[in-house]
């Protein structure tokens, strides 16, 4: 076996009380923010005239979505729905929204950006032992990579590996992820990692070596192995309590390193989506940089149009590893707010957030294959009543 699954235990005992139909203040008001589920967790709305009332949410429209999230496949699944920092729809299907910390997949690379804007930031105010801006050379900050192999690797930028357009292994030409990282960083003896499949920026391709690459440069400029600094600087300070991370091994040359992928239960995923709705902040502190949250929410590269490897997606729906379903192009988009970000993850995997709406969307399975994640967000966007809409 090539890599390693570390399991991070955390803590044993998880509490399920929420708050209920209790009246509580809006977020807008009260700067709500959910203790750890070990202290009760995201409060949650239960009596349809509460769900309307202090979510603003058409009841009708939340059974629905009920019905087809259960129609929609037969995955075992656990998805939320938190308006206003009320939980409005809570679905599960032998699977916990709080304990099951199945891999969520693609989910983590808009976490791995998340983490990279962190590092970026408290590397611009000398709290890194290395600093780092997106624009900078992303191979300066992965020594394991040297000697290059391929001279145009040294242009590609840290953003590069974040918005795909790096030319770093795509996905679907028969090269299989989770390998040992001589392989991944072009030592491995395979032109097809060990060459770039394209300039650096010319195009857009789908690549999760690159993210690989970004939990690298996470670990050289912070000075701490990627699973280590997203703990202590994302995980935390959101009250995060159950994760784990994916270990990949490599020879004495290139060493074992976390890579970006990881588990996480669907209400933790709802929490980091949630910070990003509220501007990067959690309970006064400002955990992801203004500037991140800002960027995320437009293209961050060139590249227009459905490209090669851009799963039919136009090329200006992808960001600063969060994706922009608005801007999919055809009927993909329709009905979704143009400020929507989101992650899907293979297998039915979301983590999203929709500013305009105060709306957080996010659904785990751990699984694998083809899911409507467009269609997810339509209808949970559609629930929101119009009055309560920004």
């Amino acid at each position: 076996m090539n890599y390693l699954i570390k399991v991070v235990a955390c803590l044993a005992l998880v509490a399920t009380a929420c708050a209920g139909g209790k009246e509580q203040p809006a977020p807008n008001q009260g700067g709500y923010f959910p203790p750890p589920e070990s202290q009760g967790g995201w409060r949650k709305l239960e009596s349809p005239d509460d769900i309307r009332r202090l979510a603003g949410m058409d009841t009708a429209k939340l059974v629905d979505l009920k019905h087809w999230l259960l129609k929609s496949d037969d995955r075992p699944f656990a998805a939320v729905v938190i308006r206003n920092g009320y939980i409005v729809l809570e679905v599960e299907r032998d699977h916990s929204s709080i304990t099951n910390t199945r891999d969520v997949k693609s989910c983590a690379k808009a976490i791995c950006a998340t983490v990279l804007a962190i590092a970026s930031e408290e590397s611009q105010q000398g709290k890194t032992p290395r600093r780092m801006m997106f624009d900078d050379p992303a191979f300066d900050f992965i020594p394991w990579a040297q000697p290059l192999s391929d001279p145009r690797k040294a242009r590609i930028k840290v953003r590069q590996l974040l918005n795909h357009t790096s030319g770093i292994t795509p996905e679907g030409y028969g090269i299989a992820n989770a390998q040992k990282w001589e392989y991944i960083l072009g030592h491995g003896g395979d032109g097809k990692t060990a060459k770039l499949f394209f300039d650096p920026g010319t195009t857009l391709e789908y690549s999760t070596h690159g993210l690989y690459h970004a939990a690298l440069v996470c670990e050289n400029v912070t000075g701490q192995p990627y699973d280590q600094y997203c703990i202590e600087h994302l995980l935390k300070p959101l009250g995060i309590e159950r994760w784990w991370f994916q270990i990949l091994q490599g020879d004495a040359g290139h060493g074992s390193h976390a890579s970006h992928t990881l588990g996480l239960p669907a209400r933790e995923l709802a929490r980091i989506a949630y910070c990003m709705l509220r501007d990067g902040r959690w309970n006064g502190r400002q955990v992801v940089p203004h500037w991140f949250v800002e960027q995320t929410g437009a293209p961050t590269h060139s590249v227009t149009g459905v490209t090669k490897k851009s799963f039919g997606r136009d090329a200006r729906s992808w960001s600063h590893g969060w994706e922009l379903p608005a801007l999919e192009g055809g009927d993909k988009g329709k009905d979704i707010p143009t400020d929507t970000r989101y992650k899907p993850g293979s297998g039915g995997q979301l983590i999203c957030f929709v500013p305009s709406l105060d709306l957080v969307i996010t659904r785990q399975t751990g699984s694998s294959g083809e899911w409507a994640y467009e269609e997810y967000v339509r209808r949970a966007a559609g629930a929101v009543l119009p009055k309560h809409s920004k």
